[in-house]
C-alpha cells in the first residue's frame, strides 16, 4: 500500500516540508497568486513555486497589486519556465497542481520523484474583457477561490492518506468554490 507522507516528521522518512508546484501556461498570474498564497499559509509545512510551459516573463502587474492589498509578500515573485523544475538540481516536488485549463492539456515534463498531481482549473482573470474594474474583480475572484483552495488542501490529513485518496481528495478541491 503506497502512502504519500507531507507532514512534518509524523513517519521515518517523512520530510519536514513538502514542495508544491503550480503550473499556468504564462506563469503571470493565477500559478503566481497560488505560490504567493501557499508560502504565506504553510506554516513551514509546504513551499510552494509556481512556472509556465510558456512563460511571459514578468509577472502581471494586478497579480501583484491583488497580493500586495491581501497584504501577502510579492518581492521574490517572477515568471519562469516549468523546464527549472525538471532539472536535476530542481527540488523535488511532492505534489503538482495546474490551475488553468491549457497547462493541463499539455504533456508536461516527467517529475523526479512521480508527485500527485491534480487539476485546479481557475478562470484567466487577464483575459476578462470589460474594463480595469471586471479585471479587477477577476483578479479578486481568482484569489479568493485559490485561497479557499489551498486552505482545503492544507488542512488534508496528508500523512494519514494513501494515495489514491489523496490524490481523489486533490481533484475534489479542484471544483470547490467553482
Amino acid at each position: 500500500m503506497l502512502r504519500v507522507s507531507v507532514n512534518s516528521g509524523a513517519r521515518a522518512g517523512t520530510p519536514a516540508t513538502f514542495n508544491v508546484l503550480f503550473l499556468c501556461t504564462g506563469n503571470s498570474a493565477r500559478s503566481i497568486i497560488a505560490e504567493a498564497i501557499l508560502n504565506h499559509h504553510a506554516n513551514g509545512r509546504f513551499v510552494g513555486y509556481s512556472a509556465g510551459s510558456r512563460p511571459k516573463g514578468s509577472v502581471h502587474p494586478l497579480a501583484l497589486h491583488c497580493l500586495r492589498a491581501q497584504g501577502l509578500p510579492v518581492e521574490s515573485l517572477r515568471s519562469k519556465s516549468w523546464e527549472e523544475f525538471a532539472s536535476p538540481d530542481a527540488p523535488v516536488m511532492h505534489f503538482v497542481i495546474t490551475v488553468c485549463d491549457n497547462a493541463a492539456a499539455e504533456i508536461c515534463p516527467v517529475w523526479p520523484g512521480h508527485p500527485v498531481t491534480a487539476h485546479w482549473g481557475v478562470a484567466d482573470p487577464a483575459a476578462v474583457e470589460g474594463g480595469d474594474e471586471a479585471t479587477r474583480a477577476a483578479f479578486r475572484h481568482a484569489f479568493q477561490s485559490l485561497r479557499h483552495r489551498i486552505e482545503l488542501f492544507t488542512s488534508l490529513p496528508i500523512s494519514t492518506l494513501e494515495r489514491q485518496a489523496l490524490s481523489e481528495d486533490m481533484q475534489a478541491i479542484g471544483t470547490a468554490g467553482s
